[in-house]
């Protein structure tokens, strides 16, 4: 077993500080942020003395304290070298390995959402589906979740557009035809549980979840979905698989700047 690695202490300390000072979006007086770090006034000074003569806190008028440009300058510099696939890769294999379901990463491309990085379980899904497969918005899983994140506009023309190509010709398609109300209704069940989901579309037998990562910008970046056999996949919203795909996509989220509401934390 790897030995714990001896660190610094005070450095710990300090970040707790820095941390609080984070959370927070008004300056904070020195009772209220040592109390929120969990560290007495008269241990948290000292830190904050050094952290004003560096520049990673400001004080304002009043004294209170705020996070200073030096800590802008690191944020913005970590923003820069963000890669949302990069960040989701080990995630990903964790969580095909976790729930034994197929992980598929899409991002939103020219011709609407495309899935860039795939993760097989043990036992691969054996559908047509590959790096660069382009999802319907209409009747998957990955698609309506695009569709309920991204705004309207963005995603209005290609919705029609979508609907033209996939609607079933003969009436026998695999997938029943979707009238306007039908996938709205879809999109705000969506947002209403932060995760999609298809039962047996399009594909018949394979469901799907799928699940949103968002940027600092709050804008959706990736769409995470989980999919396998309806026999074995768990379909339930607070289930097996929806349970540690919502909580996968979360973290990658917060990786890459994204600050959740307490209820997403919770």
């Amino acid at each position: 077993m790897e030995k714990p690695r001896r660190g610094i202490q005070s450095v710990e300390i300090g970040t707790q500080l820095l941390v609080a000072l984070g959370r927070h979006v008004a300056p904070m007086a020195l009772r209220d942020l040592g109390k929120s770090a969990g560290i007495p006034v008269g241990k948290a000074h000292p830190y904050l003395v050094s952290f004003l003569k560096v520049g990673f806190v400001v004080q304002d008028g009043t004294g209170r304290y705020e996070l200073g440009p030096l800590a802008l300058q690191l944020g913005l510099a970590k923003l820069q070298r963000l890669d949302p696939i990069k960040e989701a890769s080990p995630l990903i294999e964790a969580l095909a390995s976790e729930t034994e379901q197929s992980i598929a990463v899409a991002v939103w491309g020219n011709f609407g959402p495309t899935v860039v990085r795939l993760e097989e379980p043990i036992h691969p899904l054996h559908v047509n589906l590959r790096t660069g497969t382009v999802m319907s918005l209409a009747y998957t899983a990955t698609g309506r979740l695009f569709a309920a994140y991204l705004p309207p506009k963005v995603v209005e023309k290609m919705m029609l557009e979508d609907l033209a190509r996939t609607r079933p010709a003969d009436g026998r398609g695999a997938s029943e035809e979707l009238s306007k109300s039908q996938i709205e209704a879809l999109l705000v069940e969506t947002r209403l549980h932060g995760v999609s989901r298809t039962l047996g579309q399009p594909i018949p037998g394979i469901d799907a979840f799928c699940a949103p990562v968002f940027d600092s910008t709050n804008n959706l970046v990736l769409g995470i979905t989980a999919m396998g056999p309806e026999a074995t996949f768990d379909s339930d919203w607070n289930g097996r698989v929806a349970v540690p795909l919502k909580a996968c996509a979360l973290e990658i989220s917060r990786r890459l700047g994204f600050v959740p509401t307490e209820e997403e934390a919770g």
